[in-house]
């Protein structure tokens, strides 16, 4: 007969709980953001320019995601590596590269990223409400406005081509 005692049990337990932990915390990437693809991302990016890799900036919007100063500040001020996000272009250096400017995109959506359309589940088109009405408006319809109709246009076209 096997007797397993509370002290043997926390013995074996607390090792494993331990490596599990360590093991998760380094393993991972970042914050999971369900639905947000490769195909997510090239249908925002489709959705703010036709996914221009060569747009530079323009009215204050940067890249190929159409990024603006204030956006970047929300998303936590992602830059380039080795970059210092207190040099004045910083923000434009990184919203004009496809790679970094996914970065602030993710950046922004970790904080604001959530169930826009009240459908129950957080996806793309969520993420594309986040960007075209802003994080704490994002519930508003896109329809109402000659852009945001314009937006859910290039939506549709994407996600028909890439889903």
């Amino acid at each position: 007969q096997h007797r397993f005692s509370m002290t043997t049990g926390m013995q074996v337990a607390l090792p494993v709980c331990l490596f599990a932990a360590i093991f998760l915390w380094t393993g991972s990437a970042g914050v999971f953001i369900p639905n947000l693809t490769e195909a997510c991302y090239r249908c925002l990016c489709f959705v703010a320019t036709k996914c221009e890799i060569s747009h530079s900036c323009t009215a204050g919007y940067c890249g190929p995601f159409n990024i603006s100063r204030v956006y970047w500040v929300d998303s936590g001020r992602v830059t380039l590596p080795d970059d210092d996000p207190e040099r004045n272009h910083a923000w434009e250096d990184c919203a004009r590269q496809y790679d970094c400017a996914k970065g602030i995109i993710e950046g922004y959506l970790q904080r604001y990223g959530r169930d826009c359309s009240g459908d129950g589940v957080t996806d793309c088109f969520d993420y594309m409400m986040v960007n075209g009405n802003g994080g704490p408006g994002c519930t508003a319809p896109l329809n109402g406005s000659v852009n945001g109709r314009r937006w859910l246009e290039r939506y549709e076209l994407c996600r028909n081509s890439l889903y």
